[in-house]
């Protein structure tokens, strides 16, 4: 992170965050601090401790582990190893900002970070979370946190948050700019958007009316006051807005709901069962695109790049490709500055 106390502005990069090391007691610690939020898993205390601790932390680190260390870099998690390029890409795009990123769960937190910041003595501080569509588990959480943390000081600071951009314009043509040549050149017969899964609960939780999301068919094709906070619909306008991008025809293309965690009912179609139905009935050649993420991480490079592909393959698919997030790419970063400078304009 910048110290350069010359700069005036801050930024505060927010994300979820990964283990400390591909390892079954960091990935222990990680899925203890992250399914504890009660963001997370949205049931009383007592509850959610007995599901964490006797159902889920004796069984998952293990596989877990396994999976983080097919993806593993020489830097790190993929998804901190990524965080911190953005970060150096943005602040050489943005150079009269000091930024610094804060994970919701193992480090850097989000609290340091914050700290780091307030050290400076800068007129104004952005928050950023990285997360596309709002969902309260993700974006929710971490705005939390930081408002949570601000408020400790005597003198609190003033902070001007980045909305959801889940349908900026610039946000789908960066996505756009990464998929468009990939997409021309492997030809897919169908297209998959994956988005992480929430549980149905929860999307209905932010439903301020309780009257209108998952009560019908069509309720994402409107936009009333009733879904303005609906992850599912935020998910919707962002495929739809991408596939007219790409030129995907509707027939082609499906949205689905990945990574999902325990019984209850989740978002559907999921993206598992979604891969083996499409090899099944005979598609041969699949592209898959995760837009619910903006950086690679586990769940694109493991459970979408590699589990999927396996799936694919094992269903009777030929070819299989998984679109990359968009990373450092130079379209993305122009768009995260433009979406900084837009805030500090309105605050």
């Amino acid at each position: 992170m910048s110290v350069s106390n010359a700069k005036r502005l801050g930024v505060l990069f927010l994300n979820t965050g990964s283990a400390a090391k591909p390892e079954v007691p960091e990935v222990r610690q990680y899925l203890r601090e992250f399914l504890m939020d009660p963001r997370v898993i949205d049931l009383p205390y007592w509850k959610r401790w007995m599901i964490v601790n006797l159902f889920i932390l004796p069984f998952r680190p293990r596989r877990t582990a396994e999976a983080y260390r097919k993806v593993w870099t020489p830097e790190g998690a993929p998804l901190l190893a990524i965080s911190e390029a953005f970060r150096r890409a943005f602040e050489e795009k943005m150079p009269e900002a000091a930024t610094a990123f804060g994970m919701a769960y193992g480090r850097p937190k989000i609290t340091e970070a914050l700290d780091t910041l307030l050290s400076l003595d800068l007129e104004k501080i952005v928050v950023f979370p990285l997360f596309p569509q709002y969902a309260s588990a993700t974006t929710g959480s971490v705005l939390g946190t930081v408002y949570r943390h601000a408020a400790v000081p005597w003198n609190v600071p003033f902070l001007s948050v980045v909305p959801p951009f889940y349908a900026d314009p610039r946000f789908i043509q960066a996505w756009e700019a990464v998929a468009a040549p990939l997409l021309t050149s492997f030809q897919p017969e169908h297209v998959l958007f994956s988005f992480h899964g929430l549980p149905e609960r929860q999307v209905e939780k932010g439903d301020p009316s309780r009257q209108h999301c998952l009560k019908r068919p069509d309720c994402c094709d409107v936009s009333v006051p009733a879904n303005r906070w609906c992850y599912r619909r935020h998910c919707v306008r962002t495929a739809e807005a991408l596939r007219e991008r790409l030129g995907i025809p509707k027939e082609k293309a499906t949205i689905t709901f990945q990574s999902r965690l325990g019984n209850e009912p989740w978002l559907e179609p999921a993206t598992d069962a979604t891969i083996s139905r499409l090899a099944r009935e005979g598609v041969k050649r699949l592209a898959v695109l995760s837009p619910a993420f903006v950086a690679d991480c586990l769940e694109t490079l493991e459970e979408l790049g590699i589990g999927g592909k396996e799936n694919f393959l094992e269903n009777g698919g030929k070819e299989y490709m998984l679109v990359p997030s968009l990373n450092t790419h130079p379209q993305w970063i122009e768009t995260a500055v433009a979406l900084v400078r837009e805030t500090c304009r309105v605050c």
